[in-house]
């Protein structure tokens, strides 16, 4: 073996050793994020011990003693000791800003469910699905669909209406929001974002269109506990809205967050949201930041995490019943092909400030003389 192959052996298990440890981290990161660990201990500007955060948090003393050697073997937490040379622990700020409740936009943290509650729900299915090409339903994915909305949580209240909604159109859709427009959001899940919209826009009307009937009558529900009259959900096939002639150049706007990648027949889709806009209607796809081209994603800086959620989820739900079969990898030449099939014949690609994961595919709709 020559000295080049064996530093290319070493560099490798070198690589293998930080692969494993990155995935027990997001692990026991994950286990932190869900059970308010890390938020505990953003709270408190000085170190604490165990048996603060035992009592802090109602956890067990035992089991957080073992998930904060993994914190600070992983250099996430920082060790101290008291006088009494009892173990002192430190969440550093400059973390916390990526990995707490409180960041926002900028909450990481959150992501860190994703690997653990997609093994846990698809793993399975998914090797099953290597093996004879079937899709996975939506089925397998209740927790999941709950993590997704916890994600819209996390990014729509504070950037929706503040930040998103103000950029799109040059700052004249919200005058037109304010002025009072029906407006459609597709893929709508429980209606996070829909009722962040409702509510600071009251005199326009807003529609949610989602397949699944447990996640509209949760939508439901809470829209009622929320009472918010400006506001409607339908349990609706996207695929099939080109055949409704009641939803017919309805609305004004439609939106779809991360929604049509997930599709099993995404270009029927993209052709009944043409359908159902009026004239001047108005459609934001925000999707995955991404190139179509394996070759072009090879400098993602989140490219194994992104097309492992595709492969584990996205592409899987995407083959039910024969579907196309997208997944999130998609990317912006092929989203901008098919919203062109579709009837979109103005379509611009904007970057998302402080949204890496996205971009905002603005589609003005083609009037046809």
């Amino acid at each position: 073996m020559t000295e080049k192959s064996t530093a290319g052996k070493d560099s490798f298990s070198d690589r293998m050793v930080e692969i494993l440890n990155c995935g027990a981290l997001n692990l026991a990161l994950s286990i932190g994020y869900r059970t308010g660990l890390l938020d505990a201990m953003d709270l408190s500007e000085n170190p604490q011990s165990a048996e603060s955060l035992a009592k802090k948090t109602g956890l067990n003393r035992r089991y957080i003693l073992e998930w904060l050697g993994i914190m600070v073997t992983g250099e996430i937490v920082e060790l101290s000791a008291a006088p009494d040379g009892e173990n002192l622990y430190c969440l550093p700020k400059h973390h916390a800003d990526f990995l707490t409740r409180r960041s926002g936009n900028a909450n990481l943290g959150v992501y860190t469910q994703e690997m653990p509650l997609l093994t846990v729900s698809a793993m399975e299915a998914v090797i099953r699905g290597f093996e004879t090409g079937d899709g996975v339903s939506y089925d397998n994915y209740p927790k999941f669909q709950a993590f997704m909305s916890q994600l819209a949580d996390a990014k729509h209240v504070q950037v929706l209406v503040d930040r998103f909604l103000p950029a799109v159109d040059g700052g004249r859709l919200v005058e037109r929001l304010q002025a009072g427009i029906r407006v459609c959001d597709l893929g709508c899940a429980e209606g996070v974002a829909l009722m962040v919209m409702a509510k600071a826009y009251p005199r326009s009307r807003f529609v949610g269109i989602d397949i699944s009937k447990e996640a509209i009558a949760k939508a439901r529900q809470e829209m009622r506990r929320q009472q918010i009259p400006n506001l409607d959900f339908l349990v609706q096939d996207a695929a099939s809205l080109a055949d409704n002639l009641e939803l017919k150049e309805s609305f004004d706007y439609v939106t779809a967050f991360d929604a049509i990648h997930d599709q099993t027949r995404p270009q029927d889709v993209l052709r009944g949201i043409y359908h159902i806009l009026t004239a001047e209607g108005l459609f934001s796809m925000v999707d995955i930041a991404a190139r179509s081209q394996l070759s072009d994603n090879l400098d993602h800086p989140m490219g194994p995490f992104l097309y492992t959620v595709s492969l584990m989820h996205c592409l899987p739900v995407g083959l039910v019943d024969g579907g196309a079969g997208l997944g999130m990898m998609w990317g912006r030449e092929k989203a901008v092909t098919m919203l062109k099939d579709a009837g979109f014949q103005n379509v611009e690609v904007l970057e998302i400030p402080d949204d890496p994961f996205n971009l905002h595919f603005f589609c003005r709709k083609n009037v046809k003389n």
